[in-house]
């Protein structure tokens, strides 16, 4: 048997390991546009900003190294540019002698990965303007940043890598602005998991543009000039281009094979393409998510990976295993900040219209008493029919990436909000407390699953401040709610509340709060037991509405600087 794969880094390169491991009799050839093989394409930014300072660590494998292992033909500089599937065949061009010539198989591999995405807006392939996706890429940046001894950089797009190349950027001790089109920075968290690491970023001195678009980019005698689309602009020396990445579907498009609604190549469950000579697998692929039944691509490494040796066991032993699909877990680091996201997000599942019920929760990384505990912030989202888990999302210092590898496998598994009370976890102070964060996401969910309590979000408070029927509470200490609370409410703490009760009226709908939601539960379960029916506690707490509170004055006060500059009037007046 000959096998041929087309793209040899993560999904390419798992899938010929496997096959080799698999199959010591076949022919193996492998063809990789670049110059570099299987190599750690998530640590170039972290090689950037000089956190790994040996280039040669970045690479897992290289083609000689294939060879001598695995007794794999790579082809490295060699781009196939067409597939004839009838003759099973494809036509390869070695791109530093411009040879072309042609390789049969019995079984065709599709890598090619994800393209960045390059939007043709004016003056973007000036120099200094690059995107990061690749080792030359990673070469390219870091000797421009040195020779030019960058002093400021535009990141655009404040995904995953843009974030990524940001604090890495700031590292080398670069003035750096992020400007992102939406909203909020990384798109697969909610807003008030987002609003966290937005304060974050702020808090280290990047300047953070929301809801802001370029439109053109211009050559300056100094530099570059970043003009945007609500009339602002900024000068910098250097520009990285984070928008995002698409599939490269190029060449399963001109073969004629099948792409999905999700414009990636489209594979069934044993990742074999329209095609059943030929497979696929990686970031160019598409396939149904298991929580929402959509199609959907991913750009990750751990999928590609798992995918490649699925394919490469279904190539040799026919189509015995199927790949059930990835849940999207991800994890990146902000400064001293983890953020880390698996399932689907809220916004995903208003989007879809799936029924969902929210709770956020703030606990202890470890033990209170042992030095060091940080909050963990948790949000998990579940079924109000069964408890099932359809996705979660964690900010915090330490101890992040645990916790969301707990509910990554129980959201895989189908696990319910009933599974987290039931984890067993490592416990000893350094690590944990004897209720687990993981634990207590599950405790409160049982809880409003089982009707135990309600909550009210972020997003409605304001419409319950102004509502007459309504009642506002702090149940923190006096001192607490001396320092600062929400507008319109009054303070009841909860040590008090049962010797209270006369100042609390039955006829209106009570909102309880207090910091991080745990005093707000038991005020709550107070007034539930002392006949008050209408009762909700502020999901997340005053910590988490401070957080949004200031996150909405931050972006009304961007707006009104743009207001003014669009009137022609001086900044500075914001501060007079």
């Amino acid at each position: 048997m000959k096998y041929v794969i087309i793209g040899a880094v993560a999904g390419g390169a798992s899938t010929g390991a496997r096959l080799r491991r698999m199959d010591e009799q076949a022919e193996i050839v492998m063809f990789e546009r670049g110059a570099y093989v299987s190599y750690a394409n998530c640590g170039l930014p972290y090689y950037i900003g000089n956190v790994i300072k040996d280039r040669n660590k970045l690479f897992v494998q290289t083609a000689a190294g294939f060879k001598e292992r695995f007794n794999i033909d790579v082809r490295i500089s060699t781009e196939v540019i067409t597939i004839d599937r009838a003759a099973k065949k494809v036509t390869a061009r070695n791109l530093l002698t411009d040879e072309v010539y042609e390789e049969t198989y019995d079984k065709l591999v599709l890598s090619p990965g994800a393209e960045p995405v390059r939007p043709p807006l004016p003056g973007i392939n000036l120099p200094g303007i690059f995107t990061l996706r690749s080792v030359p890429d990673t070469d390219t940046i870091k000797n421009f940043a040195t020779a030019n001894s960058t002093k400021k950089a535009i990141v655009v797009g404040a995904g995953f890598i843009g974030l990524e190349m940001a604090e890495n950027m700031h590292e080398l001790g670069i003035e750096v602005s992020i400007v992102e089109m939406a909203g909020q920075v990384m798109a697969p968290v909610d807003f008030p998991i987002a609003a966290f690491v937005q304060q974050h970023i702020r808090l280290h001195g990047i300047d953070l543009k929301l809801n802001t678009a370029v439109s053109s980019f211009e050559k300056t005698e100094t530099g570059l000039k970043v003009n945007y689309n609500n009339g602002l602009s900024e000068e910098a020396d250097m520009v990285i281009l984070s928008i995002g990445v698409r599939p490269d579907t190029k060449l399963a498009t001109a073969a004629g094979l099948k792409l999905g609604d999700a414009k990636g190549i489209w594979v069934n469950e044993y990742l074999q393409t329209s095609d059943p000579d030929i497979y696929a697998v990686g970031d160019a692929i598409e396939f149904v998510n298991p929580i929402t039944g959509k199609s959907m691509s991913t750009f990750l490494a751990g999928p590609a990976n798992k995918q490649g040796r699925i394919c490469a066991d279904n190539i040799v032993l026919g189509n015995k295993r199927k790949y059930k699909g990835a849940i999207n877990t991800a994890i990146v680091k902000v400064f001293n900040h983890t953020v880390a996201a698996t399932g689907v997000s809220v916004k995903n599942l208003k989007a879809l219209n799936i029924p969902h019920i929210v709770s956020t929760t703030r606990s202890a990384s470890h033990a209170t008493y042992y030095p060091g505990s940080h909050n963990l912030t948790t949000q998990i989202a579940f079924s109000p029919e069964d408890g099932r888990l359809l996705g979660a999302q964690i900010v915090g210092v330490e101890g992040v990436d645990k916790r969301m590898d707990v509910l990554a496998t129980l959201i895989q598994k189908g696990g319910t909000i009933y599974d987290l009370t039931e984890v067993e976890h490592s416990y000893a102070p350094p690590y944990s407390s004897a209720k687990d964060p993981v634990n207590m996401a599950g405790f409160v969910a049982e809880n409003l699953l089982n009707g135990l309590f309600k909550v009210s979000y972020w997003d409605d408070l304001e419409l319950h401040q102004k509502n007459e029927n309504s009642l506002l509470i702090d149940v923190r200490t006096e001192k607490e709610f001396n320092n600062k609370t929400i507008t319109g409410a009054v303070n009841i703490p909860v040590d008090e509340i049962r010797q209270r009760l006369d100042e609390i009226p039955k006829d209106k709908t009570i909102f309880i709060f207090c910091e991080i939601g745990l005093r707000g539960y038991l005020a709550q379960r107070i007034l539930r037991q002392s006949g008050y029916q209408d009762v909700y506690n502020y999901s997340g707490g005053f910590s988490l509405y401070n957080m949004m509170n200031m996150e909405r004055e931050l972006m009304a006060q961007y707006q009104k600087e743009v207001e003014m500059v669009k009137q022609n009037q001086p900044v500075e007046e914001l501060t007079a």
